[in-house]
């Protein structure tokens, strides 16, 4: 038996019955977990990342055509050209993007003439580093990157007419050949939303080879002996003639600032080889993923794992630079100037609040103490914090996390920013709606402040689910506030707030319905319909949305025995559903059908901490079985590895965290619920030089309950962890069994934080 341990802080030897393994975590991942998928079915609706850590840029090879939101497809098998991407989602699709492509034999622009057949056989591909054969053309591409810039390598076949195409897209693009310089520089406006008016993508491109031909390209038409366009759709080919096996490299930057800071950018490439920033790449990423180290048997649980950390620290992305004077700087994408400090984007809280913050709270604290100092810029850029933002907010999903990802911050450490202006934020903007983005703000708060709930009848679509999300982020403002010592007369409104869940509870179905503005309940009520008064979901996906008082809701549903039955119909009704809202089958609904878990539907956020919740009703047993089944289950690292969109890293990051045997069931408690831990062994190497050291004994696929817990070699029976033993160090030891524990964990004092415990 092998036993498989990963550190990235120094490669190590384990001999075991006379085997060796010496690993890094970064050759654990796959990037092409998710990419096998279409928009009437996701798993993942992910493509290849080639990026840093939180990099500004990233890379990917791309099978899709120009504006095609699935930009990389597993299933395709003909490259266009290696796209330069900010693509959060190809739902929010792309800014700031271009293309280059190598071609030989034939002098093409047209991204179907220039496309190349490709075979995952002859493509290598990691988060550092990218290479493919190009079959079509003879050629060999690879791309090294780091957070602003990259490295291409062409190697060439034997021929005269070797060339490389650059596609500046279209719907507004500039184009400029320096044939003295071997460089190329232009810039591209095209966006889908999120930006203002003087938005351009500027880049710049440098040759080691000098050009023999070179064209600039107007609207697909190659115009020989000109060096520059500015239109619609500009591009250019420049050629050469080239040596079989030659190799030509290009070092490529960019900058949302200016064409001069795009030049700058270029020099974290420019003295370095090509096999230089691959192996920085590389060091980067096993520091990064090194943080948490595991020992198993099961190699597979060991790709899926670092594949899923990959995923949870890429977004949000960096959107600064750093000028001549070696400060950080970035283009506001809110107001459009260039301003002073840091600025973080291409998330949207409604996915990443849940567990991508939390996660990185404990994990990485000072890379979100930047991303709080980003908040900040953008409350003064802009009069509000972003929901979803892309590079600037945009009108998509609902709730008001930002409040979630603010307070969890806070009150877990991070203090080093200017937490009264984010005080003002969330206040103001629980009090308001943007004048021009719906979905950032509050849409209905008039009504919600008012009434305690977002009615149905008003025209103001997903109004429970609305309901539900503000009045958690109206507990987390109140926690935030208490910790500062507002007055009560300021604070006490939020906490009254924090209850308004109940207003649109309905005891008959003790499930969540939507309510009319005169009070009476929604009619007819079907809680298998997916959006209407809920968001991507149904009633029994979002009646379990009270993350800060789940004791309150086990009250409203008549206690711990009907709360436990409830919990236990989504998995037991069969996966039925009601689709007349959208009018079709959307994806969602379709990836919970297929799941064979019920109407349990794990590809979509609002239901993935429901599962810890039977550890505040007496039978943690059960949570600790289903958490193993769904990483069992419903997660690889196959390119089908997800269950649904895997959303700027939220789904990644809720299986780190329960892969770990615990999860951050309400961000702005300092409490983590227990699971099921998948490895025998794990340890996650805190910022602070302390260490959590996690031991499974006895684990196995079919040992997946916990006989018992101690945690620093004390017993512990609670079904929860602080954050504050955590950061302390801790060693946690769970002893697993095969057959449940139906006596530990099973008494209220063992129970996680209730707000209604509170009061």
């Amino acid at each position: 038996m092998k036993i498989w341990i990963i550190r990235a802080f120094f490669l190590c030897s384990l001999v075991l019955e006379g085997n060796a393994q010496i690993n890094d975590p970064v050759s654990y991942v796959s990037t092409m977990v998710g990419t096998q998928s279409k928009h009437s079915l996701s798993t993942g609706n992910t493509y290849p990342i080639i990026a840093r850590p939180w990099g500004m840029n990233f890379w990917t090879p791309q099978t899709g055509k120009m504006g095609d939101g699935w930009q990389y497809v597993y299933t395709e098998d003909k490259i266009r050209g290696f796209k330069q991407t900010h693509q959060p989602s190809p739902w929010i699709n792309d800014y700031g993007q271009f293309a280059i492509m190598p071609v030989t034999n034939k002098l093409v622009f047209n991204q179907d003439d220039r496309a190349s057949w490709f075979s995952h056989k002859a493509e290598t591909a990691h988060p550092y580093y990218y290479k493919v054969y190009l079959a079509e053309h003879d050629v060999v591409t690879e791309i090294a990157p780091t957070s602003r810039a990259s490295v291409f390598r062409f190697t060439f076949p034997e021929t005269d007419q070797s060339y490389v195409v650059v596609d500046a897209f279209d719907n507004g693009s500039s184009i400029k050949i320096h044939p003295e310089r071997n460089m190329i520089t232009g810039y591209n406006t095209k966006n889908t939303g999120g930006v203002p008016a003087n938005f351009k993508n500027y880049f710049v491109m440098v040759f080691d080879k000098p050009f023999e031909y070179q064209a600039a390209v107007e609207s697909n038409k190659i115009r020989e002996g000109t060096t520059q366009w500015t239109g619609d759709h500009a591009g250019a080919v420049i050629g050469f003639k080239t040596t079989r096996g030659e190799v030509v490299h290009a070092r490529v930057a960019s900058s949302f600032v200016s064409p001069e800071q795009a030049l700058l950018n270029l020099k974290e490439v420019e003295d370095k080889s090509f096999d230089q920033v691959k192996q920085e790449g590389k060091a980067e990423w096993n520091d990064i993923l090194g943080r948490i180290e595991i020992t198993d048997t099961n190699i597979d649980n060991i790709r899926t794992f670092y594949s899923c950390l990959y995923r949870s620290v890429l977004f949000p992305r960096t959107l600064s630079e750093i000028n001549a004077k070696g400060e950080v700087i970035h283009y506001s994408p809110f107001n459009g100037k260039v301003v002073a400090g840091e600025m973080f984007t291409d998330t949207g809280f409604w996915d990443t609040f849940r567990a991508l913050f939390p996660f990185l709270n404990l994990v990485y604290p000072s890379m979100n103490a930047k991303m709080q100092e980003g908040l900040v810029n953008t409350y003064h850029e802009s009069g509000f914090l972003p929901e979803w933002a892309s590079p600037g907010h945009r009108d998509c999903m609902v709730g008001n996390n930002s409040a979630s990802v603010v307070a969890d911050a806070y009150l877990k450490g991070l203090t080093d920013h200017d937490i009264e202006a984010l005080w003002q934020a969330v206040v103001s903007g629980a009090n308001s709606r943007h004048p021009q983005i719906g979905s950032t703000g509050r849409w209905g708060y008039d009504y919600y402040n008012k009434l305690g709930y977002v009615p149905y009848n008003v025209g103001i679509r997903e109004n429970v689910a609305r309901t539900l999300e503000y009045a958690y982020d109206d507990w987390c403002i109140y926690q935030l506030g208490k910790t500062l010592g507002k007055p009560k007369s300021e604070i006490n409104v939020f906490a009254k707030r924090a209850m308004n869940y109940k207003n649109v509870f309905d005891p008959e179905h003790k499930l969540m319905r939507g309510k009319n503005e005169d009070g009476t309940f929604q009619a007819p009520f079907n809680p298998l319909k997916w959006g209407d008064a809920f968001t991507e979901g149904n009633s029994w996906h979002y009646t379990w949305s009270v993350f800060h008082d789940p004791q309150g809701l086990i009250d409203l549903m008549g206690g711990y025995d009907s709360f436990n039955g409830m919990m236990d119909s989504v998995f037991n009704l069969s996966p039925v559903f009601d689709e007349s809202y959208y009018g079709a089958v959307i994806h969602e609904i379709r990836e919970m059908q297929i799941m064979n878990m019920g109407n349990y539907a794990h590809g979509n956020q609002p239901i993935q901490h429901m599962i810890y919740l039977y550890n505040y009703s007496g039978q943690p047993w059960k949570a600790q079985a289903r958490v193993r089944e769904v990483m069992s289950n419903l997660y690889s690292a196959a390119p089908d590895g997800y269950c649904g969109d895997e959303d700027n890293g939220q789904t990644s990051a809720w299986y780190v965290f329960s892969a770990l045997g615990f999860y951050p069931v309400c961000p702005g408690s300092d409490q983590y619920v227990i699971g099921s831990p998948l490895f025998d062994r794990a340890v996650i190497y805190l910022e602070n030089g302390k260490k959590i050291e996690i031991s499974a004994q006895g684990n196995g696929e079919d040992k997946v309950y916990i006989n018992e817990l101690t945690l620093n070699g004390a017993t512990s029976s609670q079904n929860y962890l602080t954050h504050e033993d955590l950061l302390k160090g801790a060693k946690i030891n769970f002893e697993m069994s095969e057959n449940p524990n139906k006596s530990r964990g099973t008494k209220k004092k063992d129970f996680p934080y209730s707000f209604s415990n509170d009061r």
